[in-house]
């Protein structure tokens, strides 16, 4: 089967077509290492609070804190 004169048989296409290629593989890169990145803060992040909040867990007895509750203790202070 012949082949017409499609943008194939031109070496300058395929040169940019394959420029162009890189330069987004190149992009694709720099994203996906920027992702990891984000991922990484993110866990260290991620337990980080994990500690505290085990740490407050530690410092509240069982049972949550002792006595009743009162509404009024509830209000904000301008009220």
């Amino acid at each position: 089967m012949p082949v017409s004169n499609s943008t194939m048989d031109n070496p300058q296409d395929i040169d940019r077509r394959l420029n162009d290629l890189e330069i987004k593989t190149s992009y694709t890169e720099d994203l996906l290492d920027q992702l990891n990145m984000t991922i990484y803060r993110q866990q260290q992040q991620i337990d980080s609070l994990v500690q505290q909040v085990l740490q407050l867990r530690q410092q509240v007895p069982d049972g949550g804190p002792a006595g009743p509750r009162s509404l009024r203790d509830e209000l904000p202070p301008h009220y």
